[in-house]
């Protein structure tokens, strides 16, 4: 589901679970879209709704990992994903995990893969990476950018003028996220080529070109 799509789904499923108050998928799909519009809370409050029915929903399970891990409880958070992970492992597979050093080592190597005249243009642009998107991050956005980003551009894009937009008031900055990214890859390779990707599209964003854009050069 994409953010943009998450306002209208969410009012859909209100309006099913009204007539069917108990229908697990909605639930869970309800609790999804609450995650993605950043309304924690009560994500939790569903996820947990559907635990209460069907104690091996592994949707749910990860769901509950997902919050734990933004409230810094990483005990709870392994707890759930690797119950989500055991109840359904094609669905949840394993996150890939490198150390910082190693993952810094992998952005350097990305970095330096950028073609030159590239590199020229972010020569005082700092790519810093960060654990999670913080909720200021997300809630910058209406409406919120969803917690699964794996990086953000923050800033004005080169060459253009500050404007009302709060990001644009920012030195510019590439944040990529490396537990969404280690999440996302199913192996050390696939993890290479996400940092890649995902750099690419940060990049894309400093040089002007919005989502469209990036999504006709395959950087969606």
């Amino acid at each position: 589901m994409s953010v943009c799509d998450a306002p209208a789904a969410l009012a859909a499923l209100d309006e099913a679970l009204r007539l069917v108050p108990d229908h697990l998928d909605a639930l869970l799909e309800r609790a999804e879209a609450l995650f993605e519009l950043c309304r924690f809370d009560e994500a939790g409050a569903v996820a947990g709704a559907v635990l209460d029915l069907a104690d091996d929903e592994a949707r749910a399970h990860h769901l509950l990992g997902l919050l734990a891990e933004r409230r810094g409880d990483d005990r709870e958070a392994e707890r759930r994903l690797v119950r989500a992970r055991r109840l359904d492992p094609e669905g949840f597979p394993k996150r890939v995990r490198l150390s910082r050093r190693d993952f810094d080592a992998a952005v350097e190597r990305a970095f330096e893969a950028l073609p030159d005249q590239v590199r020229r243009y972010l020569a005082n642009v700092p790519v810093t990476v960060e654990d999670l998107p913080a909720d200021h991050d997300l809630l910058e956005s209406d409406p919120p950018l969803p917690p699964t980003i794996l990086g953000l551009f923050r800033g004005a894009p080169y060459g253009q003028k500050l404007s009302s937009d709060p990001w644009s008031h920012l030195p510019s900055s590439i944040v990529l996220y490396q537990r969404n990214l280690e999440r996302a890859a199913g192996s050390r390779a696939g993890l290479e080529e996400e940092i890649a990707t995902t750099l690419l599209h940060e990049v894309g964003h400093f040089l002007g070109l919005d989502e469209d854009e990036l999504g006709a050069r395959g950087l969606d």
